[in-house]
């Protein structure tokens, strides 16, 4: 018996326009990200942010968009928005470190195809924009724990609050004293 594996995925190969804009203001993993996409076969287009990939976006016209939903200069919906608007053909995927379902549901209806949670690695990424809408997603191979999540979105508010440990127990209704703890931990795998 011989098992399809990724049935639901197309081939690049399938695509007339294989360039790729990625969006993001997170530079190390932005660049990283696009490495490996050009090692997949796409033309990479690099943007980080909001003026930036929407001037990308009408001087390309591309044919794939991996756009972060939080950028320093605004919100990554408006990226969206103008890849639909010049190409409604593209196929987009949202990455965000908020992962919660009004956002989900916004960028979707902008257009998006799916939605990451960050970190995403590349094969993720490759899966997400290459598969069949009309086919349900495979279950991903290795996804985050819940510790690591807990971790991850711990860690994210930590920075947005500017290292304030005070204030970001205040936001994440924890004691100060457990958040230091949690702080002072590796983190889970």
């Amino acid at each position: 018996m011989i098992m399809m594996i990724n049935s639901n995925l197309k081939k690049l190969t399938d695509f007339d326009n294989k360039s790729l804009i990625i969006v993001d203001d997170d530079n190390p993993f932005r660049e990283r990200l696009a490495r490996a996409m050009e090692k997949k076969g796409f033309s990479v287009i690099q943007a980080e942010g909001v003026q930036r990939g929407i001037e990308a976006v009408r001087s390309g016209k591309p044919g794939f968009a991996v756009v972060d939903l939080r950028l320093n200069d605004g919100n990554g919906l408006e990226v969206v928005k103008e890849i639909q608007s010049s190409n409604s053909q593209s196929r987009i995927v949202m990455l965000t470190g908020y992962g919660n379902i009004p956002t989900a549901v916004a960028a979707i209806k902008e257009g998006a195809i799916d939605y990451l949670a960050k970190p995403a690695d590349a094969d993720d990424v490759e899966k997400a924009l290459l598969a069949d809408p009309q086919k349900k997603a495979d279950p991903p191979e290795n996804p985050m724990s819940a510790d690591r999540v807990k971790w991850e979105h711990i860690h994210r508010v930590f920075e947005l609050c500017n290292r304030n440990v005070s204030e970001t127990a205040r936001r994440l209704k924890m004691h100060r004293r457990t958040l230091q703890r949690i702080l002072s931990k590796r983190s889970p795998k």
